[in-house]
């Protein structure tokens, strides 16, 4: 199998089209996201091992929320800028993710669906749901890691389709491990309809398989795409490792304020996953 770091290494491939790449494009891409995959991050861990105290507290669940929304609310306006997909087929194709986010029944969407889950378990919103919109105006809200990430799935997304293949190929893993991370805490939580569609319906598995078929016929046009495809693709996967790094400060940071827990013996067990971590670094 060809890897990503052979691929971005080599200035030409057999025929001078790319011809071998590109008939593997969805194996690499699939291959070298793993790496980037989010349940391996410690953010989802230490989520679910935060004492109910903690994990309860209605302004940590809107610091959540909001940079997780923010984070998916860039790459759901950002689709609407995808390139290359201009034919009368591809643009279907690209209907029809834009309906499975922004076009279900009853004028509902991903964005509202999400914010409701959130509110379901008490979470205190830093923002109203339509005060999303362009990344000026979130940028005094957002840490450096998510703000990167906002800004450059705007950026990236407008001029290369290997973006979007990376976030749709690892948003499954990511949605699993929120959803089970914090039904730790809020045992419903996973059955929210943001959750329990998405899962029954495999909707982001269609979104993935369709991202790369999609990008698979525009590279068989559009040979000389394949080397910035493939490193965009790497671009956007590694902020979005930055994401779930901010997450993990943010739950770390609630767990060195002592003042939102309400008494002695609920903080004498907080965080004790901290005491592991160091353990495990000795």
């Amino acid at each position: 199998m060809t890897s990503l770091s052979s691929a971005l290494s080599k200035d030409k491939y057999p025929g001078g089209h790319n011809s071998d790449l590109i008939d593997v494009f969805p194996s690499v891409i699939r291959s070298f996201l793993k790496e980037h995959s989010a349940s391996r991050m410690p953010f989802f861990r230490h989520l679910a091992k935060l004492p109910f105290s903690v994990a309860s507290d209605p302004t940590l669940l809107g610091q959540i929320h909001l940079i997780y929304q923010a984070a998916m609310h860039a790459t759901r306006t950002a689709v609407y800028y995808l390139p290359h997909l201009d034919s009368p087929a591809l643009r279907k194709r690209k209907l029809q993710i834009l309906i499975d986010d922004d076009g279900l029944p009853g004028g509902d969407t991903h964005h509202y669906q999400l914010t409701r889950a959130f509110l379901n378990i008490g979470a205190k919103p830093v923002l109203e749901d339509e005060e999303f919109g362009d990344p000026k105006e979130l940028s005094g809200h957002l840490g450096a890691e998510t703000l990167h990430f906002v800004r450059l799935a705007r950026e990236l997304y407008a001029r290369s389709l290997g973006p979007w293949c990376a976030v749709e190929v690892l948003s499954v893993d990511w949605m699993r491990a929120l959803a089970e991370a914090i039904s730790v805490h809020f045992p419903e939580f996973i059955n929210e309809p943001y959750f329990r569609e998405c899962f029954s319906q495999r909707v982001e598995e269609r979104h993935a398989d369709e991202s790369l078929a999609v990008t698979q016929i525009v590279l068989k046009r559009r040979p000389e795409l394949v080397r910035e495809t493939l490193h965009n693709a790497k671009m956007m996967a590694e902020a979005l490792d930055g994401v779930w790094t901010h997450l993990d400060r943010i739950i770390r940071n609630a767990c060195r304020r002592p003042k939102q827990l309400s008494s002695p013996k609920r903080q004498k067990g907080r965080c004790k996953y901290r005491i592991r971590d160091r353990r495990r670094q000795k």
